[in-house]
């Protein structure tokens, strides 16, 4: 089972993050990436992705309803696609598995084989090896980081998204499904970077008011100096505190870098932000991980 020892425990106490390769086996990454093909293949493009509009309250009505769609997204099947890969009518002018950017966020609560995973029993060795007493699943997100397509993702911590008090109840597991390598965008973190709270938070809008997310605070200039590369084979997994500082450069190669990644909140004496983006709904309250 996925325990970790003693020294891998205190490298991630110490980093804020830590690798764990061959976590999942070729079959197990290969069933999730069928799966998502399946998904793709039955997809439906959203409303909001033709963007031909004769007035500028069409235009208003729907970068609202591309924040709604977002917004709505956390107890559903959704896809986000890349800038530039529709016409204005909406129509591909790029293959449609390409033009993906991720589907989130409740593939582990409404998909069998990712639910299967999320739930398996060696993330659940896992999590009982970090302490965790009653961890929920928070959300998911399949990435696909696109070949060429696929962009940087800025400096960030996973905090600022999914805040708690008290801090450091967040925790990021990130699976490669691909090698992630240098050329087609792995993660880089800054260790170390978890013990000094949240420097920005994305709070939600009260209800009906535009737009539907703002920013507080800012993300500090950071030394670039100070980021190391992980680039981790297909099976890995990455465990990320949620107040670690990474970051993911442009895929400029001709493969992609799919991963599937999800969070987990430790749920005993914790506060989820109630100006998060994402809530848990009645029909989908956080799923317990321990089964």
């Amino acid at each position: 089972m996925a325990c970790l020892s003693p020294s891998q425990l205190q490298k991630f106490r110490e980093d804020g993050f830590l690798v764990l390769e061959r976590f999942l086996s070729a079959d197990e990454c290969v069933a999730m990436q069928q799966r998502i093909g399946e998904i793709v293949a039955k997809m439906d493009v959203p409303p909001h992705c033709r963007t031909e509009f004769s007035t500028q309250e069409e235009e208003q009505l729907l970068a609202q309803g591309s924040t709604d769609y977002f917004l709505s997204s956390g107890d559903k099947i959704r896809f986000f696609f890349e800038k530039g890969v529709f016409d204005k009518k909406g129509n591909f002018l790029v293959p449609p598995e390409k033009s993906i950017n991720k589907i989130g966020h409740a593939l582990h609560a409404h998909d069998p084989v990712f639910k299967c995973i999320t739930h398996s029993p060696k993330v659940q060795a896992l999590a009982r090896s970090l302490g965790l007493q009653m961890p929920v699943v928070v959300q998911s997100m399949y990435i696909f980081k696109q070949p060429r397509l696929g962009g940087e993702v800025s400096p960030h911590q996973d905090a600022s998204f999914l805040y708690t008090e008290p801090l450091g109840r967040v925790l990021g597991l990130w699976i490669a499904l691909e090698d992630a390598t240098l050329e087609n965008g792995c993660l880089w973190f800054i260790p170390g970077s978890h013990t000094s709270g949240v420097s920005r938070r994305m709070v939600r809008a009260p209800a009906g008011s535009a737009p539907g997310t703002s920013f507080l605070g800012s993300e500090p200039a950071r030394d670039n100096s100070l980021f190391v590369p992980t680039p981790v084979q297909r099976g890995a997994l990455v465990l990320i505190h949620g107040e670690v500082v990474h970051k993911s450069e442009q895929n400029l190669s001709d493969r992609s870098r799919q991963a599937y990644t999800f969070h987990l909140m430790e749920a005993t004496g914790t506060v989820w932000s109630p100006e998060n983006w994402l809530q848990p709904t009645a029909e989908l309250p956080f799923p317990p991980l321990y089964t």
